[in-house]
């Protein structure tokens, strides 16, 4: 267990397994050691910068999510994948450690025999699916050993499927096919991008928005994101009182200056994670050569969802708001028709309606950026109440899971498990026949 343990951290360390990853691609493209070293330490800082920007966000976030409930009085379920896993592992946390290492095993048999060639590396979404996973099987009545054999499957086809689905977008974001996207909440951004393509013709690019030369200096994201961030923190610390603001939040600070720093402090999270980004992208792909020659013909790494911030930084902030303000709505709609309150969470609104906004912006300009990343406010809002049923005690937890595709798995599995557990265990066998046979399929049209 020891053993298994240290494993399960190693694997659900995105900045290990990236690095480790790295190391593998450079040495079987037998570089010298020196190339290998710094490879391998660069696309491990890459990683550390990134996750040090996401942290310096989410602690800019936490008091705009306490503010919002205490401006507008509401109390809630908050979507929060750490949350809903922390709660989850103290039970789950041996299962859900055999199901992420085997799936991850099922990840590299599948890339490397089926079309689908992707190699999922973002650890803690890979360990948050486990778990997700683990727990829908054992509340159908599955037993532990079914469990981990299916569970890893399942695990394994999801970590290549939704990278597949991403992938068209992915190219006109970047340019290029080398990299692909390892997030679990695709189906929101594939929606976004969807809604981008139906919504946004003749729109503009978020980045060619123009401003008037007296304000050109917003042109440049960390300003404009620092501004609007400031503008958004004082409303709510008005609407909350600044009494309450000194009491309870910023240890004494007034108000005003509380905001000005969290606002810029959000605004330096996102700059970290941009630079965390472009040393991860000079880094990780000329490694990942390596296995794609050696290990798995043509193999994309799937990387995590701040990978396609510095493609359009002002799609990240109007998806950000746009989302969360479909938070909002939806929430509305549940207080009018007496539901679950589903609370919008900031943190899950910001990664998510962020890529939403870049994702609909790649299709639809502006316009899809706005609109695809309303929408997945929506979908945030409203799909938890599909999987709450299915997670047995878990699902009066005070949290739930946030991302689409955890939901989306989570709500085939426990509906298919409802009939029985084998019923279960056939959807996952089903998909991955489905896959070998596609595979098959465009093999004899290409000999063709």
């Amino acid at each position: 267990m020891a053993a298994l343990k240290f494993i399960q951290e190693i694997l659900s360390t995105p900045a290990v397994l990236v690095a480790l990853m790295a190391c593998i691609g450079l040495l079987l493209q037998k570089k010298t050691a020196a190339d290998i070293i710094r490879g391998t330490i660069k696309s491990f800082l890459g990683f550390i910068v990134l996750s040090a920007g996401a942290d310096v966000i989410v602690a800019s976030l936490v008091p705009f999510g306490e503010m919002f409930q205490v401006a507008f009085n509401t109390q809630g379920v908050i979507p929060n994948n750490e949350a809903i896993i922390a709660v989850a592992l103290k039970d789950y946390g041996q299962i859900t450690a055999m199901i992420m290492f085997f799936g991850m095993v099922a990840n590299i048999l599948i890339a490397r025999f089926t079309r689908f060639k992707y190699v999922f590396l973002t650890g803690h979404h890979t360990l948050y699916m486990a778990c997700m996973i683990g727990v829908i099987l054992l509340t159908i009545g599955m037993t532990e050993t079914m469990t981990i054999i299916v569970g890893s499957v399942a695990l394994g086809i999801v970590m290549v499927l939704f990278p597949a689905m991403a992938q068209s977008t992915m190219r006109k974001i970047t340019g290029n096919d080398d990299v692909a996207f390892g997030h679990f909440s695709t189906i929101g951004y594939w929606s976004s991008a969807m809604i981008g393509k139906l919504t946004g013709k003749g729109s503009k690019s978020t980045e060619e928005i123009n401003f008037p030369k007296s304000l050109a200096f917003l042109r440049d994201s960390s300003v404009s994101i620092s501004i609007t961030m400031v503008v958004f923190y004082l409303i709510l610390a008005i609407a909350c009182g600044p009494t309450y603001i000194q009491e309870n939040l910023s240890e004494g600070t007034n108000f005003i200056v509380f905001s000005l720093t969290k606002g810029i402090q959000f605004a330096a999270g996102v700059y970290i994670i941009l630079q965390g980004v472009r040393l991860i992208l000079g880094e990780i792909v000329p490694a990942f050569k390596g296995i794609s020659e050696k290990l798995i013909p043509n193999a994309r790494p799937a990387l995590d969802c701040p990978i396609v911030y510095t493609f359009a930084p002002n799609a990240v902030l109007i998806g950000f708001f746009s989302s969360f303000v479909g938070g909002i709505v939806g929430m509305a709609i549940l207080v009018v028709t007496k539901s679950t309150i589903i609370l919008p969470g900031v943190v899950p609104h910001f990664f998510c309606g962020a890529t939403a906004g870049v994702f609909g912006n790649a299709t639809g300009g502006l316009r899809g950026s706005v609109i695809g990343s309303f929408v997945n406010g929506l979908m945030l809002t409203f799909a938890p109440l599909l999987i709450m049923p299915l997670l047995g005690d878990l699902g009066y937890a005070s949290s739930m899971f946030s991302d689409l595709d955890f939901i989306a798995t989570g709500f085939a599995l426990g509906k298919a498990g409802q009939i029985g557990p084998m019923i279960a265990a056939g959807l996952v066998f089903a998909v991955l026949a489905v896959m070998i046979l596609v595979t098959y399929i465009g093999k004899n049209k290409e000999k063709k």
